[in-house]
């Protein structure tokens, strides 16, 4: 796939094509994929929680079918579902000069992303529908599928995932202020899943192993938590369900104005891949 865009014709998001560069895993749940490309030197991020999607070919096809251009999504489903591009939405842990990472989190062998993460090796293929720097936009500091925003009178912050927010989380916690509160709750299949890091003084992080066929204790532990006074913000990703809750606590319980609460489900217990991923408002 090869697409030419002048910046006067630029768009936020563009299609690239991409190439497995390198594979290794990350703690005990996630595997991390390099993708290189000459391209992807035009792949930029506006937040920590950049969201991109990533399209792969289907099972045991190597071709991976993406109409390109501003009308594109509605030509991808006009495809014979047996002819589309697997598509998800993944998070952008880091974008350096023609090379993107993105973490997957490995959950054995129940949908076809899942399934390509687990044996994905150098030289495979997936196009990349991420942020094109040559947007005007991102100059004037506009955000696109980017959300961590906390306002500039937020006093503290309570961030909080599973283990499918947890590259999103890790970049929010490294783009925080020297000066910055936080109180920062992840909950992960496995202790192996733990990443130790230098954090401001004024950051906390609660790390939650869930066991096998445990309840999310995540909810517990953010309604346990004693927060500091004044104005806040919180940014919520994981489970539609759990973040809901989480969402209810905080506005319900907790009186936080719920315009300065991000809330976004990631996926749905029960359900597969394919289910829709965002929550429904309250």
């Amino acid at each position: 796939m090869s697409v030419t865009t002048t910046e006067v014709e630029a768009q936020p998001f563009r299609h690239f094509a991409a190439e497995v560069l390198a594979v290794r895993p990350v703690g005990a749940s996630l595997v991390r994929v390099t993708f290189g490309g000459a391209g992807l030197r035009d792949v930029t991020t506006s937040g920590p929680d950049q969201r991109i999607k990533v399209f792969l070919p289907r099972a045991g096809e190597t071709d991976i079918r993406v109409p390109t251009g501003p009308d594109w999504y509605a030509r991808y489903r006009e495809l014979p579902e047996d002819e589309r591009a697997v598509m998800r939405t993944y998070t952008i842990r880091a974008a350096r000069d023609g090379e993107v990472d993105v973490d997957f989190v490995l959950h054995g062998d129940v949908g076809p992303a899942s399934r390509w993460a687990g044996g994905v090796t150098p030289g495979d293929r997936a196009v990349l529908l991420a942020p094109d720097r040559r947007y005007p936009g991102y100059r004037d500091g506009e955000r696109v599928g980017a959300d961590y925003a906390p306002p500039p009178d937020a006093a503290w912050q309570v961030v909080a995932g599973d283990e499918t927010a947890l590259p999103a989380i890790s970049g929010i916690v490294e783009a925080l202020p020297a000066d910055a509160v936080a109180r920062v709750f992840l909950e992960v299949p496995a202790e192996g899943d733990r990443v130790d890091r230098a954090l401001p003084p004024g950051v906390e992080v609660t790390w939650l192993v869930r066991g096998p066929g445990d309840a999310s204790a995540l909810t517990a532990a953010v309604r346990a938590a004693t927060l500091p006074d004044g104005p806040g913000y919180a940014w919520l990703a994981g489970e539609a369900g759990l973040v809901r809750e989480l969402r209810r606590h905080l506005v319900t319980d907790r009186g936080l104005d719920r315009r300065r609460v991000y809330f976004g489900g990631y996926w749905r217990r029960g359900q597969s891949e394919d289910a829709p991923q965002e929550p429904a408002e309250d």
